[in-house]
């Protein structure tokens, strides 16, 4: 328990250093872009990708369980795979591909550069190493993540549509009265509130593992397999609470 309580203090220190005022905001505006870069168009096929087949799988499995009850309408499909894509699947699945695959690569960096005394080098050239180092990367996430989650929620709708086109189980104009009906804004307030959380603790987590691993590659690798494990369940639990208070 005192371990648990020295890494949270830990965290939430080096979370407020990350945060504080830059020396030169250009250099800091610059990399925070180049971060964004590297975060959303190196991400975008592998969301694009799952997301599509999360949206067709979604709507084989419900047009084969509708198929055998007669009083349901297919157009409840596109409802049911907008909802399913903007609440849950959408934004909580996109973040756990990113904790694995930029979350990662985050720690990764940053360890690297710690064992390899490119931090120490910063510090002592005077450059507050957590705010140039964390802070574009976490502003970047909380940015990106959301614009990778609204492009999923598309993918996933357009993905339920071509597999009801293969399969035959509706028309377009069923699906797209499903897609549109009964349409509530909330549902997305709620998907991009999880977006930019999911975002914060993937990219935070990822950022204070790296920033403080000790030792050499091995402990590199531990660095980013506990960023990846630890984030992903605390986005878990978060996507629990944000749903069982705003929902």
């Amino acid at each position: 328990m005192y371990k648990f309580f020295e890494q949270l203090g830990a965290y939430l220190i080096l979370m407020r250093q990350s945060f504080s005022k830059p020396e030169k905001a250009n250099m800091y505006w610059n990399e925070t872009f180049r971060q964004a870069r590297d975060i959303g168009v190196g991400s975008l096929p592998i969301i694009a990708i799952v997301s599509t087949f999360i949206g067709a799988v979604s709507a084989v499995q419900f047009a084969y369980q509708f198929r055998s009850i007669s009083l349901v309408p297919m157009w409840w499909i596109g409802s049911i795979v907008r909802k399913g894509m903007i609440l849950e699947l959408a934004p909580t699945i996109s973040a756990l591909l990113l904790a694995g695959k930029v979350g990662s690569n985050i720690s990764s960096e940053l360890g690297t550069m710690r064992i390899s005394e490119q931090i120490d080098a910063y510090e002592i050239m005077g450059v507050n190493t957590p705010a140039y180092l964390i802070g574009p990367k976490i502003a970047a996430s909380v940015v990106v993540v959301p614009m990778l989650v609204v492009i999923a929620v598309f993918l996933g709708i357009i993905g339920g549509w071509g597999a009801g086109m293969l399969g035959n189980f509706y028309s377009n104009t069923e699906y797209f009265r499903g897609v549109t009906d009964n349409f509530d804004g909330y549902d997305v307030t709620v998907m991009l509130t999880k977006a930019v959380l999911f975002g914060f603790i993937m990219s935070s987590v990822s950022c204070y593992k790296g920033f403080t691993v000790q030792g050499g590659a091995v402990e590199i690798g531990k660095s980013s397999t506990q960023a990846v494990v630890l984030s992903s369940i605390l986005m878990i639990i978060v996507n629990f609470f944000v749903a069982f208070f705003l929902l």
